[in-house]
C-alpha cells in the first residue's frame, strides 16, 4: 500500500515535534527534523498495521476487503 500523509512539524527549543495530520495518536519528538520524519514514518506504519489487524479480527470471518478512495 502506498499512501501519502501529512506531517505537521515544528521546532520547540532543542527538539523537533510532529504529528501525522490524518491519523490521531501518531506523533513524535526527536532531536532533528530528519530523525523526526523517519520516526513518524515508522510509528505511522505500525499504527496502520495494528488498525488493519484489529479490523480483520473484529470482522472474524467471511468478510471482504473493498477499496475506498476519498
Amino acid at each position: 500500500m502506498n499512501a501519502t500523509f501529512t506531517a505537521i512539524v515544528k521546532q520547540r527549543g532543542d527538539w523537533w515535534v510532529g504529528w501525522i495530520e490524518e491519523v490521531p495518536g501518531v506523533n513524535g519528538q526527536e532531536k532533528t527534523k530528519v530523525e523526526l520524519l523517519h520516526s513518524l514514518k515508522g510509528i505511522l506504519s505500525e499504527a496502520l498495521e495494528f488498525n488493519r489487524a484489529e479490523a480483520r479480527a473484529a470482522a472474524e470471518s467471511n468478510y471482504s476487503e473493498e477499496p475506498v478512495t476519498v
